[in-house]
Formats: structure tokens, sequence, C-alpha cells
């Protein structure tokens, strides 16, 4: 029997021989090193949202792999075309291109440490992740000032100073773009907030949580003592119960775009919606991200009727419950300076 001449078994063996040698082809490229010199090692950033095609060029281009269509065709042939994860990655040379796949499969991303201080404001959290190439600035505070973006994550502010909670982030380049690291510190900043507010039931006041950061913000300026820090929540807790101005320098600074050196009493009395020498009682936000034994102390004030406090020449500070009191502190530690 013949189908247009040709015999059947030919026939067939053409059509099933062709599939086999193709898979065949795609084999051997699958188990070929790209390189014949292995111990060496190369670092290469995949971007989140690269498709496959992409991914090949950017590997071909760093010399991990040779430039080869076939492994296009050997990530969908493994089921790997939508598993591949983005990041920075460290590729053994020699390596083969199957293993290849399988590391981008588990996503075995290399992990740079990125600190950001207690106290550290929004503009020098987005000035240390510019520095190391970790975002763009102008799309970072496009979204720090995006009220839509911060609705979303459930935070009720014009501003994210405040929410991006100071700690050690664990960064893959290519992995997270502005948005995506945003979101890593606010979620951070509300798993801190939450427990904290979760083992809070010894004592609270009628604070919202965007007030206790505004306070814990301030104190996080005032003193790098954590033995401190709730003394001085309940002094300007105090001060708020009996309608006091709060009086706090950090947020005239802050109003002030950050003035270094002693305040002048001219700037004391610039007018700005964060100068607490003349406006009542909190500030419209946050000056600064405090970390989170300035937020529990806030949440956890000490019993005082403290009502001043006054920076003495250890960096300390001498508190007080009348102002006669404070005065006289204030003119024995300003003599001592």
């Amino acid at each position: 029997m013949t189908i247009l001449g040709l015999r059947l078994p030919v026939f067939c063996l053409f059509f099933l021989g062709f599939p086999l040698l193709w898979l065949l082809w795609i084999g051997v490229y699958a188990i070929s090193p790209a390189s014949p010199s292995p111990n060496s090692y190369i670092d290469v950033v995949i971007p989140i949202r690269t498709r496959v095609s992409e991914i090949e060029h950017i590997l071909a281009d760093n010399k991990v792999i040779m430039d080869d269509s076939r492994f296009s065709m050997l990530v969908i042939l493994t089921g790997a075309a939508t598993k591949l994860r983005a990041g920075e990655y460290r590729f053994e040379t020699g390596k083969k291109p199957i293993a290849i796949i399988n590391l981008l499969k588990e996503g075995k991303v290399l992990y740079r440490p990125v600190t950001m201080p207690e106290g550290t404001e929004m503009s020098k959290v987005a000035d240390i992740l510019e520095a190391e190439g970790w975002i763009d600035r102008t799309k970072f505070f496009a979204l720090a000032d995006d009220s839509k973006f911060l609705r979303k994550m459930g935070i009720e502010a014009d501003s994210l100073e405040g929410y991006l909670f100071p700690d050690t982030y664990n960064l893959s380049r290519g992995q997270q773009d502005e948005e995506g690291i945003i979101r890593m510190m606010v979620a951070k900043h509300f798993q801190i907030y939450n427990k904290l507010m979760g083992n809070s039931n010894a004592y609270r006041h009628s604070l919202s949580h965007h007030e206790i950061i505004t306070l814990a913000a301030i104190i996080e300026k005032e003193t790098s003592l954590s033995r401190e820090r709730p003394l001085i929540a309940s002094v300007f807790l105090n001060r708020l119960g009996k309608g006091m101005r709060l009086q706090a320098d950090p947020t005239v600074r802050y109003g002030n775009s950050y003035i270094e050196g002693p305040l002048r009493k001219s700037e004391l009395k610039n007018s700005t919606s964060y100068n607490t020498y003349i406006i009542k009682g909190l500030p419209p936000g946050p000056i600064t991200n405090p970390g989170e034994a300035t937020i529990q102390a806030v949440i956890f004030p000490a019993e005082t009727d403290y009502l001043y406090f006054v920076a003495k020449d250890d960096s300390s500070h001498h508190f007080s419950r009348t102002l006669k009191e404070h005065n006289r502190a204030v003119a024995r530690y300003r003599a001592s300076r």
C-alpha cells in the first residue's frame, strides 16, 4: 500500500522519526554546558515580569548559556515557562541548561541586606535605596504621595512617612520594584504594630494608629536611650491630656526641612503645621519612621506626672513636674554647657 507514491512503512518512519530526532536534538542541548571551564561565577539579574525569550537573551548576553533558541524550547517542554522566578542569580560557569532552568524555577536568588536605622526619615530611606540601585527616586515618591495606593495598604494618611518600618531587609535585585519594596516595609510596620496592640491589655489611651505613630516619631527624635522612651511618652501624653502644647524641637526641624544645630527664636516662631510651639496637639503626621521600641513606649508609657524634660550633658534627660523645677534644670544644664 502506498500514500502519494510512498510506501506506508517509509511514510510512518518519517513522521515518527522526525519528532524523535527533534527531541534528541533538544535533549543533547539540555545536558551540554555552555562553557567547558567551571569554577567561576557570573551574577545576572532577571527583572520581574520578564518573558522566557527575554530571559534567554539575558543569559546568552552574560555568557551563561549559548545563544540558542533551544533554551526557550526546553523551558516550555519542561513545563517551567510560568515558574521561572525573578531576582539576582549567581551562575557557575559550565552549568548545563537544564540545571540553569531548575535554578530559576527554585528561585535560588542572591539576597543582599539593606538596613534602615530607627528614626530614618522617608527622604533618607529613599536616599539609601537609590544609592544602592534599588529604586528610581521619582517613582518612589510618586507612590509615597499616592493616596489611593496608601489606602489600599491600610494607611489613613497623606504620606508614607512613619509607615516604612526601620529594619534590615534582604532584597534581591530584579525581584522587587519600588512598589514591592514599599509594600514589604509597610507590611512589616503593620506586623509589629498589630503585635504590640495585641499585647496591650494593661493600659491603653485613646490615640488612633496614626496618632500613636506620630507621637512615636517625635520620641524617636528626642532620645536614643531605651529607658527614657516610656518617660518621654508619659510627658507628651500628660501634656496632651492637659491641653498643653508639646513644644518638641524635632517637629520644628521637620517643618523647616530638617534644620541642623540649635534652633533660633525665629525658627521657633515660624508658623508651620509641624511647629508644636505654635499648634496645639499633635502635628498632622509622623516626622520620621519609628522603631518597635518607641512605638511600644507610646502604647505602654510610664505612669508619671512629669510635664517637662531637658537634655543633660550625657545625652540623657532631666524630668520635671512643674515649670519652676524645669526652669531651674534648664538654667543648670545650659550653664554647664
